[in-house]
C-alpha cells in the first residue's frame, strides 16, 4: 500500500497559474524517491501537496491512508517531517537549543531526556557551540542542518526534503548522505526535491521527472 497517494489531483494558485492537472502518483514508504526537473516544473508544489501544506482543487491526496483534507497539519507533521527550501520559514524560537527542544517540550518529555536528545542532534549535525545563537543569524548551511535536526528529533516516519544540500559543502553533503542512508535502513522513507545530481545518484532509489506540471518519467536509479 502506498504511503502517499495522489488521485487525479489538479491544483492552481490563486493568481490562476495552473500547476497540475489530473496527476496520479503513488509513493512507497520503503524507498528514497527523488523529484527532479527545472525551476518552475512543480517540484516544490508537489511536495507541499504531499504533506498537506497545499490542498488540491480537484482530487485527493492520501497520507498513511488518510485524506489530507481531513487532517490538520499537526496530525500530518507528527508522522511526516517537511524541510522547506528556505529553512528560516520553519524557525520560530530565539535560540538553536530552543528550536531543537521545542517539540520535545510540547510532548512533555523530562528535562534529562530532552537534553540528551538535543545534545545528540547537536553533535550529529555539527551544531555544537551554537546552542545560544539565534537560528536566524547562523550561516545558511547551519540553518539547513538545524532545520533538518529539528525535524528528525521528532522521530518522523517519513521525510520530504526540499533542496537539502543547498548551502552544504562536499564534506557535509557526505555526512548528510550517511545520516539519510542510515535513517532509510531504519525504515524511514523520504522524498527529496533536488537539483544536485551527484547527491541524488548516491541516495535515491526512484527518480520522478517533472516538467511544467507533467510527470515526464518515473524510473529506478
Amino acid at each position: 500500500m502506498a504511503y502517499i497517494e495522489l488521485k487525479e489531483v489538479s491544483f492552481q494558485y490563486e493568481n490562476g497559474k495552473r500547476v497540475f492537472h489530473n496527476i496520479n502518483l503513488n509513493i512507497e514508504k520503503s524507498e528514497v524517491t527523488a523529484l527532479l526537473g527545472p525551476n518552475g516544473s512543480g517540484k516544490t508544489t508537489l511536495g507541499k501537496l504531499m504533506v498537506g501544506i497545499l490542498k488540491p482543487d480537484v482530487g485527493q491526496v492520501y497520507v498513511f491512508n488518510k485524506d489530507t483534507s481531513e487532517l490538520s497539519l499537526s496530525e500530518i507533521g507528527s508522522k511526516i517531517g517537511y524541510l522547506f527550501q528556505n529553512p528560516e520559514k520553519q524557525f520560530f524560537t530565539n535560540s538553536v537549543y530552543e528550536e531543537l527542544s521545542f517539540v520535545l517540550k510540547t510532548r512533555k518529555y523530562g528535562e534529562d531526556y530532552i537534553r540528551e536528545k538535543v545534545d545528540k542532534a547537536l553533535n550529529m549535525f555539527q551544531l555544537k557551540g551554537l546552542e545560544k545563537h539565534s537560528p536566524f543569524l547562523i550561516s545558511q548551511g547551519e540553518k539547513k542542518r538545524l532545520a533538518l535536526a529539528a525535524i528528525l528529533i521528532n522521530d518522523p516516519d517519513y521525510l520530504i526534503l526540499d533542496e537539502p544540500t543547498a548551502g552544504l559543502d562536499s564534506k557535509r553533503k557526505e555526512i548528510l548522505i550517511d545520516i539519510l542512508s542510515r535513517l532509510n535502513k531504519k525504515g524511514i522513507g523520504m522524498t527529496i526535491i533536488s537539483h544536485d545530481d551527484e547527491f541524488i545518484k548516491s541516495i535515491a532509489d526512484r527518480l520522478i521527472g517533472l516538467n511544467r506540471g507533467e510527470l515526464v518519467y518515473d524510473k529506478r536509479n
